[in-house]
């Protein structure tokens, strides 16, 4: 596969790792993050997950601070009455910008008066950082709540500036002229493409190949981000078919979730928005969804993404004999034929191929015992089926 330089998988090995496996030891993560993605990549590998690193966007400041500063001084002369936080970062950085202008405190004071409303949890942070308190937050952290609530409390005659989400919002801003408030765009940063776009066409390509097992989204512009690239390189639709069956997404938020929810892709979603809890679910979902547990020839096997508890020791896999577990245990205890496992290899060209996948898993699960012979017929994974879930 192209571009296996950077992200290709390590060596394998048949061997037990030295450390104890972790709960999420053999499985592989994509984290689509630009913000904070090596402390989740940390937390996942913690966990013993395989990861791969591959933003699927980047957060770059205004060239031109021209438009945000007349922004600002459209606030100043003219104090509004609504001001809607919707990030973090965008709301620090445009506090950032205005005290190198030396029109901070100014504009300080000019929110403390208006209707602060602040999206979500960081947001609120935000804002109390700032030393200011936020009159309303949604509680689904929504741009449709906070409309919802502008619109009962009546913006007819009123100013309601918005900090842009690192692209214009058209459709709310309409909304609220709409309703006849003037309205005032906050533009303090841009989403763009990563600069290096090659990481994320290989996870991609990961995706589409069935080499990964989950993925994170903290943002609903990385989701989009993904989507698009899949879309230049005419894997959308293969993509979204992975992510619709073998491949499961973890999103931080309901918000972070919206692209992949409206192109009918099921997420995963913790209780809170926090990077923490994110990885909790992961730890908790991820292995009940994805492993699979065989009591076979007296052994315990656990399947996971590309690797095999024995026992509780973890053997990583190649991909031919991976394979030939995986199709063996789709049907436990029933004999496969070399013609039917030959049709799941990755590459093979005749029945020696899986006589050689069946000798490697074997060596690689150290028991076997495990993969029966039936003469003449096949292969078997020599499971109880009733002991199987």
């Amino acid at each position: 596969m192209s571009g296996a330089l950077a992200y290709s998988l390590p060596a394998l090995h048949a061997g037990p790792l030295d450390a104890g496996p972790g709960p999420l030891a053999g499985f592989t993560i994509g984290v689509t993050a630009d913000q904070r993605r090596a402390e989740l990549a940390a937390l996942l590998e913690r966990r013993g997950a395989r990861v791969i690193q591959a933003p699927a966007l980047r957060i770059v400041p205004l060239p031109d601070d021209r438009e945000l500063l007349a922004a600002t001084r459209r606030c100043l002369a003219t104090p509004p009455d609504f001001v809607i936080a919707t990030t973090g970062v965008g709301f620090r950085g445009w506090l950032e910008a205005v005290e190198g202008w030396g029109l901070r405190e100014a504009l300080v004071d000019r929110l403390a008066a208006a209707t602060l409303v602040a999206r979500g949890r960081k947001t609120c942070g935000a804002v109390r950082a700032a030393g200011l308190v936020e009159t309303w937050a949604p509680p689904a952290e929504s741009l449709a709540e906070i409309l919802a609530y502008l619109l009962a409390e009546g913006v007819a005659g009123k100013r309601v500036a918005v900090q842009l989400q690192g692209e214009p919002q058209p459709g709310f801003a309409a909304t609220l002229r709409e309703a006849g408030a003037e309205v005032v765009e906050i533009p303090v940063y841009r989403w763009q493409p990563p600069a290096d776009t090659a990481p994320l066409r290989r996870l991609i390509e990961q995706i589409v190949t069935g080499q990964v097992d989950a993925l994170t989204f903290t943002s609903a512009p990385a989701a989009s981000g993904l989507l698009r690239t899949a879309r230049e390189d005419g894997l959308e639709e293969a993509l979204l078919a992975a992510l619709r069956s073998q491949v499961l997404a973890f999103c931080v938020g309901p918000i972070a979730a919206s692209p992949l929810t409206a192109r009918g892709v099921p997420t995963r979603q913790p209780g809170r928005r926090r990077l923490g809890s994110l990885v909790h679910e992961l730890v908790t979902r991820l292995p009940a969804e994805r492993g699979r547990v065989f009591r076979a020839a007296g052994h315990v096997l656990e399947i996971r993404g590309h690797a095999v508890l024995v026992d509780g020791e973890l053997r990583v896999l190649p991909p031919a004999p991976m394979a030939v577990l995986r199709a063996l245990a789709r049907r436990p205890g029933r004999v496969l034929s070399r013609a039917e496992l030959l049709r799941a290899l990755p590459r093979g060209e005749d029945e020696h191929a899986v006589e050689m996948a069946v000798a490697r898993l074997r060596h690689a699960l150290g028991r076997a015992r495990c993969v029966q012979t039936v003469v003449k017929r096949g292969y078997r994974l020599a499971v109880d089926p009733e002991a199987c879930r």
